[in-house]
């Protein structure tokens, strides 16, 4: 694969193979880590109910597969988070032929700081807002004659959704700064729109938490000091193509 995407005169056909090469790859690299996935895919589910019994979270699982398909679905969503830094890869190793250096550096370096980014998100969650939000949202129910039996089902996706915003909330400075180094955003457009954008956020956090001002405020304050990052790097990275520029034409 690596000595045909180096030839600009490869036919269609050759990039073809290629490209199918490159799917191929990714699906058995997530054939395998969704084999690997189902094989602790209770263990990774007990992780996350244990999250919700220290707040006397009691789950049930109201039809006979429920539960397992709560395994198959954590093992498809941990094998498709390894899956995709392999896929971004097989996506630049086959468009880097027709890309310039500072485009191939810019896409590893949104690739490997979108990993992480995205992964201190998750933790994030994990460990600041999901507590929180358990805690709520158990306590609502606190002095009432209901008592919550809680879907095994409804549990997980509502963790595994909060996950994923979180993942991506925490991509906006990578995604600013590679907006901004391929000239599609500028600084000046987010600065302009701060307070706009500051409403939608408190908006968003309105949404996505429950109806606590504690909790909205948790979700608010850690995406506007993302935002406030990303007119940062922003800004850095205008200036740096400035200088650059410039010093190209005294050169």
């Amino acid at each position: 694969m690596g000595k045909s995407s180096s030839n600009g005169d490869m036919p269609l056909s050759g990039h073809l193979r290629e490209l199918r090469n490159r799917i191929c790859v990714c699906a058995v690299v997530f054939l395998v880590f969704t084999i690997i996935g189902i094989n602790h895919a209770q263990a990774l589910v007990q992780i996350l109910l244990d999250m919700g019994e220290q707040y006397n979270y009691h789950f049930v699982y109201i039809s006979p597969q429920e539960l397992l398909m709560e395994y198959f679905s954590v093992a498809f969503i941990f094998a498709f988070l390894v899956t995709l830094p392999v896929l971004l890869y097989e996506i630049y190793a086959f468009a880097s032929p027709g890309m310039s250096k500072r485009e191939k550096l810019y896409f590893i370096l949104a690739l490997v700081l979108g990993t992480l980014c995205a992964a201190i998100g998750i933790l994030f969650a994990y460990k600041i807002m999901l507590p929180f939000m358990l805690y709520f949202l158990i306590s609502v129910g606190v002095g009432s004659k209901v008592q919550a039996s809680i879907s095994v089902q409804n549990y997980v996706s509502f963790l595994m959704t909060i996950f994923i915003i979180f993942s991506v909330i925490f991509e906006l400075p990578v995604v600013s700064v590679l907006l901004t180094s391929l000239g599609i955003l500028k600084s000046k457009w987010l600065r302009d729109g701060r307070k706009y954008i500051i409403v939608l956020i408190f908006i968003i956090a309105a949404i996505i938490t429950p109806p606590d001002i504690t909790s909205q405020i948790m979700v608010a304050v850690p995406m506007i000091v993302l935002f406030e990052i990303s007119i940062a790097v922003s800004g850095l990275v205008e200036k740096l193509k400035k200088r650059k520029s410039q010093d190209g034409e005294t050169q």
